[in-house]
Order: structure tokens, then C-alpha cells, then sequence
């Protein structure tokens, strides 16, 4: 597709009630008029009452003020003479670089119009407006990389922020929108500006084409804007422009997007610039952001059809103008809040077309294809697209697996535990999608020796030489396995300078042996394990291991491992999961009893949610029979109540009993309301049990940062019967009184000594 004309458009302030506008069209000197500054104050005076923040007609697509405004604009630099018209109306399109100061530089000139048309979404000949900053150009030529596009993608989400924003769906679009041509996204997890620093070093200035920055911004109150990141523990902290371009250290991409409400925004009339002009003049070449408040829905279906045409090999002006077109064809009211500050750099192409002679592809397949069912070859887990929610226990996972081996915090191995459903496989997948320099071996099920050599068959060897290498030394049964593995980790050996994550799916099953009442590795896994945790502990190597399984075990001796608990979806999460359902989702077709039936049935768990999806759209059922066949169902694929009965059963009737009282709490509580419903002098012991046997949820507090405890749903009705009423009563009122002391009063200071 043809390039966008450029041209500049300058408006000058020669005194305090005089300007002039200059037009440069790339030929000969520049046109030049006057403009009177009462014109000027009258149409910032319009743009005020019908553009600001309060006003509503900026939100409501088609609204007759907008147009009207958009009308003036145009008169404004069109003036008597009528220069301006035909040379915005010559296709393909213009690319029109405004530099002018104050107010006037914030007026919303994508909301430009003739002949009651706005021309920055027109057929023929769009106009893009770009706020010019500076006169410096970061990239003096601009030559697209033979390879598909690169975006660092960084969401953040601080706890306590409303509303939640579904930055899950963002990316989703994203990958799926460049499905065709192929999009390399690397995720930055942890919302902080520590990790942004340290991700962008360590792949290094160049690497990424884009930089996509996900979340909530405001003006604080020095009216400053700022963006809403996340401290190390996942609260909410603050950052300015100027701390973002701290944390890239000059490693700027070719485009920044600051996807955040106000990111466009000049506050207090422009007395402080707009965070996205902040970033240009820091040494972002271009930067986007939003002018006012954007809705989710609007933000991420202009982010999926910008990357969809940059990754197609188009122009950054044309991908802009390409996605605004599509939001103003579904009519989204947003359509004109997209703003694009940028200095001198070329707004061309990053990447080439999909079929340009010797394109790199990308090389690593989605995670989900990791985990495939041995019988149908269908994976077992979400794919990337529909996985929601777990983000703080991610961000934890993901400190754990790459912290370097002896510092706090640091483990060869990670274990997902939990009751079955709860996405302990899909967890692992997700992580494996977030070490993305990390190869990939996966088993599922029961490991023996000839099982674990298979790894020599994966596709995680940089050379044939050393894939050759690897196999004879798993193959020498001379050598004891903990020496073999220790060569293969080796600087020098075959794995030595290839990181991978070595991942035992549904490690309970065939990997495992009941003893005591607990859970202890079977005799051939307490060879493999021990020996793989120490070769990756004695070599120092990058590796680690990642097993998914119902039951804790003991960790081998001198090993490290690291246990993390699912937990049930949150409210949050369950509802972001049923947005992507298309049966259970909210205005789907399905009656809205037997839907919230269904909901009800799942109790939080993901696996069931996705099979009660597929019950609830059975035409064949009448309403009474689909009703009780939800209930059936849920019963029937919950094999977690045969198993959790079954342990249960088996259990210290005085544990059986501590589950029975904290089931009284319908929310995850922390160690010491346990206690008060459960007084009894082995209740650590019985905590420290259940949380090994999955019978209760052992997460962590995002606040305090301490373990909380929820009893399953799925032991819920298993235990209720085993408190009389009276009881039931006693443990309530227990419960009450200790997290009205922690949550409400804090607890009772003692009285100082006399």
C-alpha cells in the first residue's frame, strides 16, 4: 500500500493575541496566514465544554457535538483561503505533523471534518494528526527486520485497583488478530519497573519492535500524570515518564503504546505534557496513548488491529489509521481518543511482508502443544488465549524459577499442588509460555528410566553433535544417573548452555506411593528426581523442574523445592473465565436458571466451568432434565468428591473436624482464624497435613503476604455433616470474633508493665 503524504503544520505565537500558521507540503516555502487569538480562545473555549473529561458527548459515537466540533477545527485551519482542503483530500492519505505550544497543541484534531465527514477515518484519503515533539530524529532510516514482529507486552494490575481490567483478553487478541503472519510476545509478569528494567536488558537494546504497556493511569495530585504499576508484592505503586524511561535505560523500541486512560492527556490545559509526549522527549521515537477514558473493550480491539497490519509489514501511520477505522466502523464511541506523539523518526514499516524472501519464522510452539493427551494427542490444558486469571501466584512461580540458584527464594524445583480441575497443567503451560528462552521437556503421568531418556528425543538441542552426545550418556548405564545428568548440565555438556524446564504432569499419578496416610516417591521416580535436582544443583545450571501434582511429597534430601497451592478461581477470575464460555457468558442465549445452575454446579473450578459449558448447550435436554443433568454431571466428572471422600475418611477425625469448622468461612482466612475455630493442641500438625493432601487450599495473602486457607468446594458438602448445629453455631461465632480483631480493630494491645 501506497505511503501517507507528509506535512507539517506549524502554529506559531508571534505575540499574546497574534499567531500564524504555517503549512510545509514538502515543495518551496511554507503558506502562511494569521489567526486571531479571539478565534483561538473561541475554540478552545468550544473543545472545553464539549471535550473534557465531564462531557458526554466525547463518549457517545455519532453524537452531533463532535461533528460540529470537528467542523470548527477544520474551519480554523482552513481559513478564507482554503489551502488546507486539497491537500488533505489527495490519497492514499496524510500524515500531518502539528507543532504548535500550549492549548492549542491538545485540541483533538482527529476529530477533523468536511463535508460532514471526518477525514481521519475516511476511505480514500485518512489523516492521521501527530503531535511532533522536538526536532531530534532518534532513527535516521528505518529498515524493516526480515522476521515477524516483536512486542513486549507488560500489564499491570495492583491489588485493590477497581476495576479489573481483562489485560488476559488484551493479549489474546493481540496473538490471534497476527495469527497469520506470526507475532513473537514476550510478557513481562510481574507489572513492575523493575522487571521491565531487567527484561529489556537482557534481551537487549534492538530486540523489540514494540513496547505495549497495559493498565490503569491518572494525574496524581501535584497533576502530574502517572501510570498505576505494581511494587514487588503486587500493590499498587506509581510511576511517571520519567521513571519509565529510567527502567529502559534507552532500550526504546520503535513504538511505545501506553495503553492506559489519559496517557494522551495534557492535564490542567496544559500545564504538565501528556505522559506520551513526556516518553518522546525521552527518547521514545513514537509513542501512542489515550486522550480520556477508553473502555477495555474499545483498548483492546484497537490494540489487536494495530498489531494485526504492523505485523502484516505496514507503516506505523497506517496501522494507527487502519485501527481506527475499525473502531469507528463497530461504532465504538472511543474511536477519536487514540493519540500519537512522535520527534522526526520515520513512521515506515518494522517488518517485512509474511512472504518476503528469506523471513525468519518463530521457532517455539505454543506451551498447550506441550501438553498433549498420549491417547487423542489433544491438549489437555487452556491454550494461551483462554487462560484467566492466577496472576499473583504467577509472579510468584516466576520469581521462584528464575532466581539464580543460592540466593533467597531459589529452588530446582517447583511443585503445583492442589485438588484436581483447578489448572494446576494450565498453570504449568502458562509459565512455560513466560520463559520463553527456556526449552521445553514435558511428561505426563508415571516416569520410569526408559520414559526420562526419552528427553534425548525433544527438540532441545542446539546441534545434532550434541543431541548425539546426550543420548550416550543417558544410554551409558556405567555411570551412576546423577553423574550422567551432572555431565549433561555441565557448562561444557550438551545442555550446558540451553536452559530448560523439565515439567512431570500429573506427577500423582504412577510417580507416587502411599505410606502413613501420606504420599512418598515411588521407587522408580526417588532415582530420577533426587538425581536430576541435584545435577541442576551441583552445575549451577539455569534449568529447572516443574511438577504438577493432587499431593505434596517430601523434597529428596539436600534438594530445594518450592510448593505453591491453586487456590479456587476469585470472583474476578471466574468471571473473566466465563467471558471467554460461549454458553455460560453473561447474554448468551441459555436460560438464565439453568446458566447460573451450571455456575453454581462448577464451584470455582475451571475444568468443570468448561465441561458445564458444553452440558448447558444440549438441545436435546428438556429444562427439567438439563437442570438435573448439570447436577449429575457436576458429580459424576468431579471424581475430586470420590478421591476427597475417600482421604477424608481416612484422616484424624479431629482433622476431619478443623475442616468442618473453617468450612463455616466462605473466604480464604489466615493461620490464626484457623486456630480460633479449631483449639486444639495438634492443630498446626493438622493444618500442615491437610495442606499436603490437598484437603484444604493453602494460598498466600496478597497484603500480608502470609499463607491463608480455604476448604475446598468440593469437600464442602462432604464435611458440613459432621458438625451438630450447635457446633456449626460455635465455629461461626468463632470465626467472627477472630477476623473482626484482624480485619477491623487489629489485635488487642497488652497493657504496658508497671
Amino acid at each position: 500500500m501506497a505511503e501517507l503524504h507528509a506535512y507539517e503544520l506549524e502554529i506559531f505565537e508571534q505575540t499574546s493575541d497574534y499567531s500564524e500558521l504555517r503549512l510545509s507540503t514538502g515543495g518551496g516555502r511554507p503558506k502562511t496566514r494569521g489567526v486571531d487569538q479571539a478565534a483561538v480562545e473561541g475554540l478552545i473555549g468550544a473543545v472545553e465544554r464539549d471535550y473534557s473529561l465531564n462531557a458526554v458527548a466525547q463518549n457517545v459515537f455519532g453524537a452531533p457535538q463532535l461533528r460540529e466540533l470537528g467542523a470548527k477545527l477544520a474551519t480554523f485551519l482552513d481559513g478564507d483561503e482554503r489551502w488546507l482542503t486539497p491537500v488533505l483530500g489527495n490519497p492514499p492519505g496524510t500524515t500531518l505533523r502539528i507543532t504548535t505550544a500550549g492549548r492549542l497543541r491538545h485540541l483533538p484534531w482527529e476529530l477533523l471534518a468536511a463535508d460532514d465527514s471526518y477525514l481521519s477515518v475516511s476511505g480514500h484519503a485518512p489523516l492521521l494528526p501527530v503531535r511532533a515533539v522536538g526536532t531530534n530524529t532518534a532513527l535516521k532510516e528505518a529498515v524493516p527486520a526480515n522476521r515477524p514482529l516483536r512486542v513486549l507486552f507488560m500489564a499491570t494490575s495492583p491489588e485493590g485497583v477497581e476495576p479489573v481490567l481483562n489485560f488476559e483478553a488484551e493479549e489474546a487478541s493481540i496473538l490471534a488478530a497476527t495469527t497469520r503472519t506470526g507475532t513473537e510476545l514476550v510478557v513481562e509478569e510481574s507489572g513492575t519497573l523493575e522487571g521491565l528494567r531487567f527484561l529489556t536488558r537482557d534481551y537487549g537494546a534492538g530486540y523489540f519492535d514494540v513496547l505495549h504497556l497495559s493498565g490503569h493511569a491518572t494525574i496524581n495530585s501535584d497533576g502530574q500524570p502517572v501510570f498505576l504499576v505494581e511494587n514487588e508484592f503486587g500493590g499498587l505503586a506509581y510511576a511517571t515518564a520519567d521513571q519509565i524511561a529510567q527502567a529502559m535505560a534507552g532500550h526504546w523500541p520503535r513504538l511505545v503504546f501506553v495503553s492506559g486512560c489519559l496517557t494522551g492527556n495534557a492535564p490542567d490545559a496544559g500545564a504538565f505534557p501528556p505522559m506520551s509526549e513526556s516518553l518522546v522527549r525521552a527518547g521514545a521515537p513514537t509513542v501512542l496513548g489515550w486522550a480520556l477514558p477508553v473502555g477495555d473493550v474499545s483498548a483492546t480491539e484497537f490494540a489487536a488491529e494495530l498489531y494485526r497490519s504492523l505485523a502484516d509489514g505496514q507503516p506505523i501511520d497506517r496501522a494507527v489509521v487502519e485501527a481506527r477505522q475499525h473502531l469507528y466502523a463497530n461504532k465504538r464511541g472511543n474511536w477519536h481518543l487514540l493519540r500519537v506523539y512522535a520527534n522526526r523518526s520515520p513512521l515506515a514499516p518494522m517488518v517485512t511482508p509474511l512472504n518476503t524472501k528469506g523471513r525468519a519464522r518463530i521457532q517455539l510452539r505454543h506451551a498447550d502443544q506441550e501438553f498433549l493427551d498420549p491417547r487423542t494427542q489433544l491438549s489437555r490444558v487452556a491454550a494461551r488465549s483462554a487462560f484467566v486469571g492466577r496472576r499473583r501466584i504467577i509472579q510468584r512461580c516466576l520469581r521462584t524459577l528464575k532466581q539464580p540458584l543460592g540466593s533467597d527464594g531459589a529452588a530446582q524445583a517447583l511443585v503445583l499442588s492442589g485438588m484436581g480441575g483447578l489448572g494446576k497443567s494450565s498453570l504449568a503451560a502458562r509459565l512455560l509460555e513466560r520463559m520463553p528462552t527456556h526449552r521445553r521437556v514435558v511428561w505426563y503421568g508415571r516416569v520410569d528410566l526408559a520414559k526420562f531418556r526419552e528427553l534425548t528425543d525433544r527438540n532441545i538441542f542446539d546441534t545434532l553433535e550434541q543431541q548425539i552426545e546426550a543420548t550416550k550418556l543417558l544410554d551409558n548405564d556405567q555411570a551412576s544417573l546423577l553423574a550422567r545428568l551432572r555431565r549433561m548440565l555441565h557448562v561444557d555438556g550438551p545442555l550446558g548452555q540451553t536452559p530448560c524446564l523439565f515439567v512431570f504432569d500429573d506427577f500423582e499419578d504412577g510417580n507416587l506411593d502411599k505410606r502413613d496416610g501420606a504420599y512418598v516417591l515411588s521407587a522408580e521416580m526417588a532415582e530420577i528426581l533426587p538425581a536430576l535436582l541435584t545435577a541442576i544443583r551441583d552445575t549451577g545450571s539455569p534449568s529447572r523442574v516443574i511438577i504438577t501434582s493432587r499431593y505434596r511429597f517430601p523434597a529428596p534430601a539436600a534438594t530445594t523445592v518450592a510448593f505453591e497451592s491453586l487456590e479456587t478461581l476469585t470472583r474476578n477470575e471466574q468471571d473473566k473465565k466465563l467471558a471467554n464460555l460461549p454458553n455460560l457468558r453473561p447474554g448468551s442465549r441459555i436460560d438464565p436458571e439453568i446458566r447460573q445452575r451450571a455456575i453454581d454446579a462448577s464451584a470455582g473450578n475451571p475444568r468443570l466451568l468448561d465441561w458445564l459449558d458444553l452440558i448447558v448447550a444440549d438441545t436435546s435436554l428438556d429444562v427439567d432434565g438439563l437442570i438435573g443433568s448439570i447436577e449429575q454431571e457436576a458429580d459424576r466428572f468431579r471424581r475430586e468428591t470420590i478421591l476427597a471422600q475417600n482421604l477424608l475418611h481416612s484422616q484424624d477425625p479431629e482433622l476431619q473436624r478443623m475442616l468442618a469448622k473453617v468450612n463455616v468461612i466462605e473466604l480464604p482466612v489466615p493461620a490464626e482464624t484457623v486456630l480460633a475455630v479449631h483449639d486444639h493442641p495438634n492443630a498446626a500438625r493438622h493444618i500442615d497435613r491437610a495442606v499436603q493432601l490437598g484437603l484444604i487450599e493453602a494460598g498466600i495473602d496478597p497484603e500480608t503476604r502470609e499463607p491463608r486457607y480455604y476448604v475446598s468446594n468440593v469437600l464442602r458438602p462432604l464435611v458440613r455433616p459432621l458438625l451438630t448445629d450447635d457446633e456449626y453455631t460455635q465455629a461461626c461465632a468463632a470465626a467472627a470474633r477472630s477476623l473482626y480483631e484482624l480485619w477491623v480493630t487489629g489485635p488487642a494491645e497488652s497493657e504496658p508493665a508497671s
